[in-house]
């Protein structure tokens, strides 16, 4: 469903598809990979073993020839006029270095929307936004492939790597945008929360307030306030976490 919706209901299709397999896959997949590479402009990027999201992005960046760029995760559903949009977006902004958009979540069924995550549009409500909360839904960006690698590309960073990747780029002066509209139906359920809560993933917070703190991205007030906000609240229960989620969705 993900890639026929990045291909056969697209509007303005992609004149090519890279595909990292970060590691080995299962027999479907491969198969259903095999299937999808019959119909589209498909470019497969194998992986020997899993490395982590960040290291497979900024592989799989290397083998994209164009230099407007839009991210897609597997389980996702884009909408049929994302990629008509956002390009056009572009190109009436040609300033602008990356555009995202809003998200609907859903856990089983696409057609069962449960949250929706809206997001500042304009840079100027971006900026101050980014030293809270991710300026993007990640899943929905399109960015200027040159303006990524200029901030370093993707990096190792778990969980984090498209945040880490997007104070990069604003430090180095890329300008930022959302389409105010739904343009990605992502599925959200509990496992994926459970991934974020706990010892592990307060630590990788910790990490990241520190680097931000370190780059002068943050100040110390700022800092501080994310600790409190963003770090400490991966060690509650977990019920109390998905509360949380569900308020600031």
């Amino acid at each position: 469903m993900a890639l026929e919706s990045i291909w056969d209901k697209q509007a303005l299709k992609p004149t090519e598809i890279v595909l990292v397999k970060d590691g080995p896959l299962t027999e479907e997949l491969d198969q259903i990979i095999g299937q999808f590479k019959k119909i589209s402009p498909l470019k497969i990027i194998s992986l020997e073993q899993n490395h982590g999201l960040g290291y497979a992005l900024s592989y799989g960046l290397n083998y994209c020839t164009n230099e407007l760029v839009a991210r897609m995760d597997s389980d996702d559903l884009s909408k049929h006029d994302r990629f008509e949009k956002q390009i056009r977006f572009l190109h009436e902004h040609p300033d602008c270095d990356i555009v995202g958009s809003n998200i609907e979540e859903f856990n089983h069924r696409p057609e069962e929307i449960h949250s929706h995550r809206r997001l500042p549009s304009s840079f100027s409500k971006l900026i101050p936004f980014s030293k809270l909360r991710s300026p993007f839904n990640h899943m929905t960006v399109v960015f200027k492939k040159a303006a990524v690698l200029e901030a370093g590309s993707y990096q190792p960073f778990h969980v984090y790597e498209d945040y880490y990747l997007w104070v990069r780029m604003i430090q180095n002066g890329a300008k930022i945008a959302n389409i105010p509209e739904y343009l990605v139906t992502a599925r959200l359920d509990d496992s994926q929360l459970i991934r974020r809560h706990g010892d592990y993933i307060f630590k990788q917070e910790m990490k990241l307030q520190k680097e931000m703190l370190h780059r002068n991205f943050l100040n110390r007030w700022e800092y501080s306030r994310n600790l409190l906000l963003r770090a400490y609240p991966r060690l509650l229960p977990f019920w109390v976490l998905k509360l949380i989620y569900k308020v600031l969705h």
